[in-house]
């Protein structure tokens, strides 16, 4: 019986030693690892896979002021994943879900993979490839996830896998910028009519092919591909989002309507689909109605029902937005101030609603005048917006353009309000000033009635907590001055609202306070009002000005800030009622000739812009009429004349001054760029001033200069063919010179002598070349060159071009040393390679490139 027992262990013992053979085509071997690489290490990848992609989805946060990406993942595919380390087991610091996926994926193809006479007989291993290159995908490791997909393609064409496969290679190509080759193979299952394609494949296929078209900016392209999609998908949670992507598509294409369809077919998922998305689609629709044409009470009692839903408080900060934006198209702007700031306090990690809340805050306080609250508007929407990026940018100039108007509103309100003021008549004065004296006095009245109050209040208030609380049980008891808690209190108050007085009578009157606080913020008794000068009629009408040399240069200031804010409001705002209501107000003033007419050219061309053409007509005969020989009037009756050759025109002087950048003159190119670029405000030349004065710039400051001075031509002309070739610059060129790192010597082969004088030392420069040019042509080296260049406004340099080496470079140079009673070269030389010699011209680091071998 023992024999018979030890043999049948025997033979299983050899079946199953058998059975695990990978080279034997049996249906015990194809059963045995088919079964155990299903339900052991791809059961347990599939389930690390699914974790991490889970965790992935849950730590992304949607951008819903971009077209949605069809996957709800953030993957940065700039940067380089490295394969995880061999060996490495799941509880390494690098090894992540996806990286445990991959090792039991490799796992099963390594010991159960059936490959026999070529073809492979486990039919799991081409699942173990598919989650191999899946797990590879999510790690971005986008190569080797290729190598993956088409190993399925090229070795199981018959696999039940072969569509999925595609699909996640044309993903995979799309992460490489390959989204024509995705597109094309994609297509080409489409186009497959014996090709029996399940619903689920078919709304991948759709959907990658939309992204992909999305990706290359052809939205047309990629709207009916997402509408199969969101068609065919059978998951609520990926309907959702396809629908709304088709939404937003239609939105971008400027089809309101059918965009407001596709996003109520997401709100009607509701509870289907992620909420997020619903809310989403109801802001979106908010955004395209027509507060012309449709039902504005229904609109916002739709907005209200959906503020007071309790389920979309994590949504409250899009709500109020919305609500202020319906309120601020019905003008009621108090309303909608109320609801911006809703939204700001609201902030659910929305940088860029921030950012919208606070320059709309920004545009309303700039439409009241109050540019200072503007001002610290857009220095908030700062704080939300990307350094760098082009809203940031925008919104910097808006701000520094601001200082300007801030600038010029203050010197124009103050000036205008003393000017009037010196020219009333005394009695016109004493009743102006005896007005607002009476205002002030209430004002003081009503200050020290409250802070009484208050202070009473406080004092009640303590008293009945401290009762409350259970009578006497502080030290002391519940009387105000008992309570130490209390008097420390009140001491503080009494020191902020009082300062430091002495403990005598009549400390409260103005001439005892030994305080730094400004008498307006002090409350004050009535016997005490009437004896201080700040009610006194007559301190205010002593400081009136009455020296006329003052008043002329008050309202020649005056004059000054009203074009400059008429200028400011056209040029960098597009606020053109602004800008004429300027203009026009400083033609009252009886201004400077040299405001005339420029203020009547721009009046007109304000005129033009807005539409007005009988004051557009007016203005124009009236600087034909009246100006008559003006580069104005010569401007209106041949506006296709050219005036370059008229010395007085700025076209001419545009011409001499950029002769000055061809001779090197720098420093008078900025310099006098700035003074016409002042004088001819307005004038369509001024873009060309700022462009030439930018090159100028790059010779003489560098790059970061350079890049700075473009950057506010982009944006101050954005229309103009300057600011769009500015543009051009910052985003192609720039980025191609921005490296400041030098190359090495080895990889130049020509090369320069540099010899450095400063500029004090021009004449030697002269000279050193002259001794150069004799040198080369004493010994016959035509192939070299000299020159002298520009480096900044300290340093010239003497050069020698066309030199091979480096030691080239040294070998000639010492040559021309030890031939000093010839030449007398004993100037130090610096070699540089022609490569690092643009480097340092660019970013003028001639310094750092002297001292490279040191650092």
């Amino acid at each position: 019986m023992k024999g018979i027992y030890k043999i049948t262990i025997l033979l299983l013992a050899v079946v199953v030693l058998a059975a695990c053979s990978r080279k034997k085509n049996s249906f015990v071997n194809r059963s045995f690892h088919s079964v155990t690489a299903e339900y052991n290490a791809l059961y347990n990848g599939q389930n690390a896979f699914v974790d991490a992609k889970a965790q992935l989805a849950q730590g992304y946060r949607d951008n819903f002021w971009e077209i949605l990406p069809v996957e709800r993942i953030n993957l940065d595919e700039s940067q380089v994943k490295l394969p995880p380390i061999k060996g490495a087991s799941g509880d390494n610091e690098n090894s992540t879900g996806f990286t445990r996926a991959e090792e039991k994926a490799a796992k099963a193809i390594q010991k159960h993979s059936m490959y026999i006479d070529g073809k492979e007989y486990n039919p799991q291993i081409d699942e173990a490839y598919i989650l191999l290159g899946k797990s590879r995908y999510f790690e971005q490791r986008f190569v080797p996830a290729l190598d993956a997909f088409n190993f399925i393609l090229n070795r199981y064409p018959t696999s039940n896998n072969i569509n999925n496969a595609k699909v996640w290679k044309a993903k995979t190509n799309i992460r490489l910028n390959n989204e024509d080759l995705a597109l094309e193979n994609l297509q080409t299952i489409l186009d497959q009519e014996d090709e029996d394609i399940k619903d689920e494949d078919l709304a991948d296929i759709t959907a990658i092919m939309a992204q992909a078209y999305i990706r290359l900016d052809s939205l047309e392209q990629a709207l009916p591909f997402i509408k199969i999609a969101s068609e065919t998908v059978k998951d609520n949670e990926l309907k959702g989002r396809y629908s709304y992507i088709k939404g937003q598509l239609y939105d971008r294409l400027g089809k309101k309507d059918s965009a407001n369809l596709a996003y109520d077919e997401v709100i009607a998922l509701n509870r289907k689909s992620p909420r997020v998305y619903m809310i989403n689609a109801y802001i979106a629709k908010a955004k395209n109605f027509d507060y012309d044409k449709q039902d504005r009470i229904a609109f916002l009692e739709l907005l209200q029902e959906l503020e007071e839903d309790r389920e979309n408080r994590p949504f409250l900060d899009k709500i109020y937005n919305q609500i202020g934006e319906y309120y601020r198209n019905s003008d009621s702007i108090a309303t909608a101030t109320d609801y911006y700031n809703k939204s700001i306090k609201a902030y659910n990690n929305d940088g860029y609603l921030q950012s919208v809340n606070y320059t709309t805050l920004a545009e309303i306080n700039f439409d009241r005048a109050l540019y200072k609250e503007a001002g610290a508007y857009y220095d908030s929407t700062l704080a939300f917006l990307e350094e760098k990026s082009r809203d940031w940018r925008r919104v910097t100039k808006k701000r520094e353009n601001l200082d300007d108007v801030i600038k010029y509103e203050d010197i124009a309100i103050r000036n205008d309000s003393i000017l009037q003021l010196a020219g009333m008549s005394d009695s016109e004065r004493l009743t102006y000033f005896n007005t607002y004296i009476t205002k002030l006095k209430e004002e003081a009245t009503k200050d020290s009635l409250a802070l009484v109050s208050n202070e009473r209040g406080i004092a009640n208030k303590e008293f009945f907590d401290n009762t409350q609380k259970g009578g006497n049980t502080q030290k002391g008891g519940p009387f105000y001055f008992y309570n130490p808690t209390t008097v420390a209190y009140g001491k503080q108050e009494f020191k902020k609202q009082w300062g430091d007085r002495r403990l005598e009578d009549n400390w409260r009157r103005s001439a005892k306070r030994d305080s730094g606080i400004e008498e307006e913020d002090l409350a004050v008794e009535e016997d005490e009002i009437s004896s201080s000068e700040r009610f006194d009629p007559q301190a205010y009408i002593s400081r009136i000005p009455s020296d006329q040399i003052v008043l002329d240069s008050l309202a020649k200031d005056r004059n000054f800030a009203y074009y400059q804010l008429g200028l400011i409001y056209k040029e960098k705002f597009n606020e053109y009622d602004l800008a004429i209501n300027r203009l026009e107000k400083l033609l009252t003033f009886d201004p400077q000739e040299r405001l005339i007419l420029p203020s009547k050219y721009n009046l007109f061309k304000l005129y033009e812009l807005t539409e007005n053409a009988s004051l557009a007509t007016q203005y124009r005969n009236d600087i034909i009429s009246n100006h008559a020989g003006s580069r104005y009037a010569e401007i209106l009756l041949n506006p296709d004349k050219m005036l370059a050759t008229d010395e007085s025109s700025p076209e001419f002087k545009y011409k001499e001054l950029y002769k000055k950048f061809e001779s090197s003159k720098y420093g008078e190119v900025i310099a006098t760029s700035d003074d016409y670029i002042v004088a001819y405000t307005g004038d369509p030349i001024v873009p060309k001033f700022e462009m030439l004065k930018a090159t100028a710039i790059a010779r003489e400051q560098g790059f970061e200069a350079y890049k700075a001075a473009l950057n506010n031509i982009a944006l101050d002309y954005p229309n103009k063919e300057e600011g769009k070739q500015a543009q051009n610059i910052l985003d192609k060129v720039l980025p191609q010179i921005a490296n400041t790192n030098f190359i090495a010597d080895e990889e130049s082969d020509n090369w320069k002598v540099i010899y450095e004088f400063t500029t004090s030392e021009r004449q030697a420069a002269i000279d050193l070349k002259a001794t150069l040019d004799k040198a080369l042509s004493d010994m016959n080296y035509s192939n070299l060159s000299t020159s002298m260049d520009y480096y900044n406004p300290t340093t010239l340099f003497v050069m020698i071009h066309g030199l091979n080496s480096k030691m080239g470079s040294s070998g000639f140079s010492e040559i021309l040393k030890d031939k000093k009673k010839t030449y007398k070269m004993t100037k130090p030389y610096t070699e540089i390679s022609s490569e690092n010699y643009k480097i340092i011209q660019i970013h003028k680091n001639f310094e750092a490139y002297k001292n490279r071998d040191t650092n």
